[in-house]
């Protein structure tokens, strides 16, 4: 153990506790991840003197934050990722203990409170991951301090602020992930001189954001803005040698884990919050998008054809929206286009044809019942429109206006009565029931779907 200066069993099935490390002097590496490891951190890692990363990810180990770790004075990495550490982080509340920290992984634990951590001194900090914790309150604007800060990663906890607009003041800022907490207000004041000037990925879904998604918002996003061309294009990813970062995205309609983040990849997710407005043209400024999730918001207007000119987006997801009028055919000229979701929103008219739009299935248009043509069944006249149901077909398109209606049920439930309101709402949030009716009878009662109205009690029998 004296001259043992790497020790990397990651990926095997080891359990039980680690063991001694007193006299480990020598040791630089320790990678014990992946493992069925427990217990806590042994004390006596503090004698590896020479210790700079220390991965202890994805075990079973437990223990409150190890802050007697600050007497190692080379740790860069410290990777306690998907465990059971738990509590409170406040042994950082007066200063930051580790100078000299690259990387900071405590993702996926039960740390709680709120993140009273003085990054004043953390100017090496490059990635700082904290997301699946229970940490609340505010983000300390501290952080500030971190200029060499690369990855910020809060996704999944209950911080409680604004939008963080002062984190422009990081000039290496690629990636920043505040999914999953309640974060809200506006989205508009920004340096638009400054900007993010790297910023590739930014996350902000499932928040409280709110109001129009303001031009000032989108000019500060810089990077992405900037398109590499293929012939100066390079392999990079963001990571040191001893540390690749790792992302969770959600792209082309499925939640993928990137194990490790191409410097090219650029990604703008607003998605589940109540931003409402028109989308801007202005949109057409983010050059480099390839994910562009702007879905369960309240955008309402036309599809805006400057889309047309993201040439690399690769997914587009529009999905749960207010949106109207017409796919714009100008967006089958998105080549690259791997992934469309346009469903439940009221557009109508003939679905564009040719190149990807050609490998789009019916799920890209669910719950739109206005719009026609491949590769929905539904067909459209020569003016776009739907085609009207053929004679003797009423009572399937009476069945089908109803399913665009929103059942709510009575709270007096019984066997013997049942109260249903119909009222017409966005599908949204509307939780849908369906009604089998017969040639036009509803227990025992003519409807004439073109002459009554749907606001009726029926009688459960």
């Amino acid at each position: 153990m004296n001259a043992l200066s790497l020790l990397d069993l990651q990926g095997n099935n080891f359990s039980g506790m680690l063991p001694k490390f007193s006299k480990a002097t020598h040791l630089h590496i320790l990678k014990v991840s992946k493992n069925r490891l427990e217990g806590k951190l042994p004390r006596s890692l503090t004698e590896c003197i020479q210790l700079e990363v220390l991965d202890v990810g994805n075990n079973m180990m437990n223990g409150t934050f190890p802050f007697w770790l600050q007497k190692l004075p080379y740790l860069t990495v410290l990777i306690l990722r998907e465990n059971k550490f738990y509590g409170q982080i406040k042994h950082f509340k007066h200063k930051f203990v580790f100078p000299n920290l690259d990387v900071l992984d405590i993702a996926s634990n039960q740390f709680s409170g709120e993140l009273s951590i003085d990054f004043r001194q953390a100017t090496r900090l490059r990635s700082l991951k904290v997301g699946g914790n229970k940490l609340e309150g505010r983000l300390p604007t501290s952080l500030a301090n971190c200029t060499a800060l690369e990855v910020l990663d809060l996704r999944n906890n209950m911080v409680h602020d604004t939008f963080p607009f002062w984190l422009e003041k990081l000039p290496s800022l690629k990636v920043l992930i505040l999914r999953a907490n309640r974060f809200y207000g506006t989205i508009t004041k920004f340096d638009t001189e400054r900007g993010f000037p790297k910023l590739r990925i930014l996350d902000i879904a499932s928040n409280n954001f709110s109001g129009d998604l303001s031009i000032e918002f989108l000019q500060s996003l810089k990077a992405m803005m900037q398109i590499t061309s293929d012939d100066k294009a390079k392999l990079d990813y963001i990571g040191g040698n001893y540390y690749q970062d790792s992302v969770t995205n959600f792209n082309k309609g499925i939640e993928l884990f990137y194990e490790k983040i191409l410097t090219t990849l650029t990604c703008l997710d607003l998605s589940n919050n109540s931003f409402h407005g028109r989308i801007p043209e202005e949109i057409q400024m983010l050059r480099s998008l390839k994910v562009l999730n702007l879905s369960y918001n309240s955008f309402s207007g036309e599809i805006p054809v400057a889309v047309q000119n993201l040439k690399d987006l690769e997914s587009l997801d529009l999905s749960q929206n207010e949106l109207s009028g017409k796919i714009p055919p100008q967006l089958t000229t998105l080549t690259f286009l791997a992934a469309l979701n346009l469903s439940y929103s009221p557009l109508e008219g003939s679905i564009p044809q040719g190149n990807q739009f050609s490998t789009f299935s019916n799920d890209s248009y669910h719950g739109n019942p206005k719009l026609c043509g491949q590769p929905l069944s539904k067909k459209c006249n020569e003016v776009g429109l739907p085609v009207p149901p053929p004679t003797g077909e009423e009572e399937q398109s009476w069945l089908y206006a109803l399913s665009t209606w929103k059942i709510v049920l009575g709270n007096d439930l019984c066997p013997s009565k049942l109260q249903v309101i119909a009222c017409q709402q966005s599908e949204k949030k509307a939780q849908i029931a369906r009604i089998k009716l017969r040639k036009g009878e509803v227990y025992g009662e003519k409807v004439n779907p073109k002459t009554d109205m749907l606001h009726s009690t029926f009688s459960y029998m």
